[in-house]
């Protein structure tokens, strides 16, 4: 890990923000610029009450955050403290940030653990903890919504209607049903690992290092599996209660983040805009607009996004307003990574790397 640590330092270093950012706001003043219609500013009110709804979009990113703060001090056995916590979600979330999207944060979460004084296998085991929670999330999560709604509203794409269109026809189900099986697979795969077999975990990582690329990092690599096992076999003596912790804060967290567009909408459109049926659907959607972002090849997504937003919700919002409301979701959800990272990784790196 330390013979890693200047590659991993160069792909977070802040001067990459700028990146994302154009592409972000190049896509975004595109579709402005071909569906401007000065009429549109008529369909947005701004009241106290819109200035209310848009402090909650904030506060659900700030719930958000806690959530995932919460459960990296639950993994670590509260090793962490809530400074350090904040710190590794806030580098993590930068990093996703940056990075394309199928690869994100994830990667290099490992390394920020670890900086914090955490063991290197429990910091690999605490990061496959946290992907299992949050991918049982969505496995639970996505039934239910669908069994809810239903197929039909819920993946309409843009103005088309798919009354009646045979689920093997809907391009849009079977991306999200190929997406919730690769999903489901992986889920086991980590589980499997990670409470029943981590001996085979280690195998398997130990296999890789063979790679003459990685080779050199093979008894870091041994290392690492051995503590895994050790922290593997703690987290299997949870308590039912731990766990339920651990699951809540990782519910809150989704939760929280998929509910900032709704609250976007009731902030310049009004409560009156959309019922309860329509909340949950919105909900819904925004499942679904996440596997597509899995696989878009830009930083954090950007640009892809702000399309997929525009596209999938705009029968849910004013004819008109689609792209507007795009860029404001990106504003609450995604800008405040990329200033919040640009000032926090300097600190950070100064701290670990060269006061030391």
């Amino acid at each position: 890990m330390a013979d890693n640590s200047g590659k991993i330092l160069k792909s977070i270093q802040p001067g990459k923000i700028t990146f994302p950012i154009i592409i972000g706001l190049g896509v975004t003043g595109y579709f402005l610029y071909q569906e401007f219609d000065p009429t549109v500013v008529d369909y947005f009110s701004f009241t106290l009450q819109s200035l209310f709804w848009f402090f909650v979009s904030f506060a659900m990113m700030a719930i958000r955050d806690l959530g995932y703060i919460i459960r990296i001090r639950l993994l670590t056995s509260n090793q962490l403290t809530w400074r350090k916590a904040f710190n590794i979600v806030m580098l993590w979330e930068f990093t996703s940030a940056i990075t394309p999207s199928a690869i994100g944060g994830t990667s290099v979460a490992i390394f920020f653990i670890n900086k914090e004084g955490v063991r290197l296998g429990r910091s690999t085991a605490v990061v496959m903890v946290t992907s299992f929670l949050d991918e049982l999330y969505f496995i639970l999560t996505f039934p239910l919504i669908l069994l809810f709604i239903g197929r039909t509203d819920i993946f309409a794409f843009g103005d088309a209607s798919l009354e009646g269109l045979p689920w093997y026809q809907n391009q849009f189900f079977m991306f999200a049903f190929v997406g919730y099986l690769l999903k489901l697979a992986y889920t086991i795969v980590i589980s499997y690992g990670l409470f029943f077999n981590p001996r085979g975990l280690k195998w398997l990582l130990l296999w890789i290092f063979k790679l003459p690329i990685i080779k050199r990092w093979r008894p870091q690599a041994n290392e690492s599996g051995s503590d895994l096992i050790a922290t593997s076999e703690e987290f299997k003596k949870w308590s039912l209660l731990n766990w339920i912790k651990a699951f809540s804060a990782t519910a809150l967290s989704w939760t929280a983040r998929y509910w900032v567009v709704n609250t976007l909408i009731l902030a310049f459109f009004g409560v009156q805009l959309l019922g309860w049926g329509e909340h949950i659907l919105i909900f819904g959607k925004q499942l679904v607009m996440w596997i597509m972002m899995l696989v878009s090849p830009t930083p954090g997504g950007s640009g892809f996004a702000e399309w997929v937003f525009r596209e999938f919700l705009a029968n849910m919002v004013p004819v008109g307003t689609g792209m507007a409301m795009a860029f404001m979701w990106r504003m609450v959800s995604y800008y405040p990574y990329l200033v919040i990272g640009a000032f926090i990784v300097p600190k950070w790196i100064r701290k670990h790397f060269i006061s030391t």
